[in-house]
């Protein structure tokens, strides 16, 4: 027996409901899942995503509007949702969101992407300063004994197997040495990439760009990721990629875990 959580970057929740996100919710099987880039305040959405039918629905919405913001969907309600790391810069983006289920915490995250309005790069620091917040909260949260799943759009493809033209992309944002080496930190500190763990194969993606032929010739970057805590890694059967999923210029990604988690 097994408990699935996901993770997707809507593009916009809006629009994933116009190209059927509620079905697809409903028919996910799942526990858990947590979308970013929902880009609306709750009051903006339809009763159908802010009160689904056998769901539990949390939202983080950005104080701009129309940008970034989560959401949590659950069967069961959570414990304790918290949305916010302490820092304004960071917490004004709804980014964040928290989530404690028993000893499991699911951090439903929404990464910055460091390109900046002009695709000069120039949001990278607070990218990683952001990373680096989000390491020292977690961090203590898996220090305190939790099973820790940090799940989203990371807006970092990790290694050179996990993008389709490493070698055009070496000095954009998402394949930047330093942008890497953050998410090497994390590796080594102990978190488990929970796909790599049962897939080492190349050509798994999980962002396109929308220019015409893109998905379909498979040029991505596998940018969406569900990382483990060791103490959370003893309780994943499995972890998958769903290119096939369509309503966004992302896919669905997630893990199957032992429900023993929660306990």
């Amino acid at each position: 027996m097994s408990m699935r959580i996901l993770s997707w970057n809507v593009n916009g929740l809006r629009a994933c409901e116009r190209k059927g996100f509620r079905r697809w919710l409903d028919h996910s099987e799942a526990e858990i899942v947590g979308v970013q880039e929902v880009r609306a305040n709750p009051d903006q959405l339809s009763p159908g995503l802010t009160e689904p039918d056998g769901w539990h629905a949390e939202f983080s919405a950005a104080k701009r509007p129309g940008y970034s913001g989560v959401g949590l969907y659950a069967r069961r309600k959570p414990d304790a949702v918290e949305t916010a790391l302490g820092q304004r810069s960071f917490d004004d983006e709804g980014r964040v969101q928290i989530a404690r289920f028993g000893r499991l915490i699911v951090a439903n995250i929404y990464f910055p992407n460091g390109s900046g309005k002009d695709r000069d790069n120039s949001r990278v620091p607070y990218k990683l300063r952001f990373y680096r917040a989000l390491f020292q909260r977690l961090d203590r949260l898996r220090r305190g004994g939790f099973r820790v799943l940090v799940m989203g759009d990371f807006n970092t493809a990790h290694r050179e197997i996990d993008l389709a033209r490493p070698k055009g992309n070496r000095e954009t944002s998402g394949f930047l040495p330093v942008e890497r080496k953050e998410i090497d930190r994390w590796h080594d500190a102990g978190w488990v990439d929970t796909f790599r763990h049962f897939e080492p194969g190349p050509e798994h993606y999980s962002w396109w760009s929308q220019r015409f032929g893109v998905r379909k010739k498979n040029i991505g970057w596998r940018i969406d990721y569900v990382l483990a805590s060791a103490a959370a890694m003893r309780f994943v059967q499995g972890a998958f990629i769903h290119p096939d999923t369509r309503g966004s210029d992302h896919c669905p990604i997630g893990v199957d875990v032992d429900p023993k988690i929660f306990l």
